[in-house]
């Protein structure tokens, strides 16, 4: 069996249509949307809502800005719409629509946090499976799904009203739920890595992304063989073994147009 694996795709449709060739099935682990693109500021759907000038003022104050600064210029931009919400929905479904088209059957896909779920099943043709909180069983091996990100630790998931853009995290309680249901698994796939640190930090960004605790417990109580993800787009270390259980960042799918490939 060769199975490819793909995370953070961030609108590269065209990478997205061959991602599947040569394999029996594709995996996708989610950030399918392009939001705000700090390479192509005139893309991504902030890109589109604002231009290229105002999009790299915003990639700079997540630079070198705080936050408040970041969040205060970021509601500027949005003030400036009529109705942000349904700009950004109409946005979405353009890019989910092309994206879904990409993919080659069978695939088995999963939302990261730059997604929105509730519009998934519309979008997602035959051959397409939803498998966010399932086990499924691809050429005999056991395949363990978690879509999403973690909140940090005592804030809770209350979106603030009258956002645009309600990106797909979850409580930590609901998130370590959700990997609680994943049985015998054989290959764990998720958005977020393991709670280890050489794996969450991003060099570029310089700061650690959220892991998870429940996900490294997993591995080390079910001994899978592979812990599959991404996420971190430029990881301190794209891969460490856990114990039996090879965890493995696939890549930033966006940039290197290429899947990460899985064979027994």
């Amino acid at each position: 069996m060769r199975v490819h694996v793909v995370s953070d795709v961030h609108g590269n449709a065209d990478a997205l249509k061959r991602a599947g060739d040569g394999a029996d099935a594709l995996v996708v682990l989610g950030d399918l949307l392009d939001f705000v693109d700090y390479h192509d500021h005139d893309k991504g759907i902030m890109g589109v809502l604002f231009g290229a000038e105002k999009v790299g003022e915003f990639a700079r104050l997540r630079r070198e800005g705080t936050r408040d600064e970041t969040v205060a210029y970021s509601r500027t931009l949005w003030a400036t719409l009529d109705d942000p919400a349904a700009a950004v929905d109409e946005a979405v479904r353009e890019q989910y629509s092309t994206l879904f088209a990409s993919m080659t059957a069978p695939t088995y896909a999963i939302p990261g946090n730059v997604d929105a779920p509730s519009a998934w099943p519309e979008f997602a043709g035959e051959g397409v499976h939803l498998v966010d909180g399932e086990v499924v069983s691809i050429g005999g091996l056991r395949f363990g799904f978690a879509g999403g990100a973690v909140l940090p630790d005592g804030v809770l998931p209350r979106p603030r009203k009258g956002a645009a853009w309600r990106p797909y995290l979850r409580a930590r309680e609901e998130f370590d739920a959700a990997v609680s249901l994943l049985d015998e698994v054989d290959v764990l796939c998720t958005h977020i890595p393991p709670a280890v640190p050489e794996l969450t930090y991003d060099v570029v960004a310089r700061r650690a992304e959220l892991g998870s605790k429940a996900l490294l417990d997993l591995i080390r109580r079910q001994r899978p063989r592979w812990s599959v993800f991404g996420h971190v787009h430029q990881p301190l270390a794209v891969r460490r073994r856990v114990g039996h259980t090879e965890c493995r960042n696939v890549g930033h799918f966006k940039e290197t147009g290429q899947p990460y490939v899985l064979r027994w």
